[in-house]
């Protein structure tokens, strides 16, 4: 028989609780955050293209069955669920600022008939679990769109038990770096720069990873770093169909218009740059991450 401690016992809690729909589902977000990209189907679906093994690789060997496990901005969940697989029969929660993405997550983790996991909107700086309830705390893409990164680092010690893990890997949108080039696509990355900081956000969060750590009280931070290529025709395809899209439909188009920094004609010209360089044959495009991995004391 297999024992469970108070940590244990309050994440299996919770996941009965959100399979029964009795958690809350409204999050009190900070009024300031606004999430650049939105919601738009271009992005969920270069959000459904990442993996455990493509995103959370430096994590992946440090869980074990049985952890307790929380994924913060966990999205449509393809990197939740496959954490959720690595520790089970520990319990996953995976939690996001909005309901949409996660009636996906939902479905895939009923088609992949993985019980152990659960899925519910919630707030990254101010988490509705107990102190000390999970073994690992994990976030992907989510610091570089806070306004206050060190506080929801703060916040993802707090759930996690002494002694476990607090996981964030963040892109460095300043150290993107992309073959032919192309001054449409230096502008598409000014204008992503400015409408990121216009929302009190960090675009090159990547290189802050370890500031912000050490800045949450973290002092035990082991960093890496790795990056995503696209350079196969099917990848350039399909990176550039996604970002094609972006720039003319998703929040980011809107912020950008809205925000007075570019008008739809020039945004129609960037979505061209992206068709242009997705039909390059010798077209490359490199994303360089940091990654942090922060022992809880």
């Amino acid at each position: 028989m297999t024992s469970h401690g108070p940590a244990d016992l309050a994440v299996m809690g919770v996941v009965g609780e959100l399979r029964l729909g009795s958690v809350a589902q409204d999050a009190k977000m900070t009024p300031s955050d606004t999430y650049i990209h939105g919601h738009h189907d271009s992005v969920l679906r270069a959000h459904r293209w990442r993996t455990a093994q493509n995103s959370a690789g430096y994590l992946l060997p440090h869980l074990r069955p049985g952890h307790a496990l929380l994924d913060i901005g966990c999205g449509p969940g393809t990197i939740t669920l496959d954490l959720a697989a690595a520790v089970a029969p520990g319990q996953t929660v995976g939690v996001d600022r909005v309901g949409r993405p996660l009636d996906d997550a939902r479905q895939t983790a009923a088609d992949r008939g993985l019980a152990s996991v659960a899925f519910t909107v919630g707030d990254a700086y101010q988490l509705d679990f107990p102190s000390s309830a999970f073994d690992v705390a994990h976030a992907h893409q989510v610091l570089q769109h806070l306004t206050d990164p060190v506080a929801a680092l703060r916040e993802m010690a707090r759930v996690v038990r002494p002694g476990g893990l607090v996981a964030a890997r963040d892109a460095d949108y300043a150290a993107m770096t992309w073959y032919p080039l192309d001054p449409r696509l230096d502008r598409w990355l000014e204008l992503y720069h400015q409408v990121t900081r216009d929302n009190g956000a960090e675009p090159d969060a990547g290189r802050r990873l370890l500031g912000w750590a050490h800045q949450a009280g973290y002092q035990d931070v082991s960093c890496s770093a790795s990056v995503w290529c696209y350079s196969t025709p099917t990848e350039r395809r399909w990176w550039a169909s996604t970002w094609a899209e972006r720039v003319t439909d998703s929040a980011f188009a809107h912020q950008a218009v809205s925000g007075g920094f570019t008008d739809d004609g020039e945004l129609a010209q960037l979505s061209a740059a992206w068709q242009d360089w997705g039909s390059a044959q010798d077209g490359w495009f490199a994303i360089l991450h940091g990654e942090i991995l922060c022992r809880v004391s």
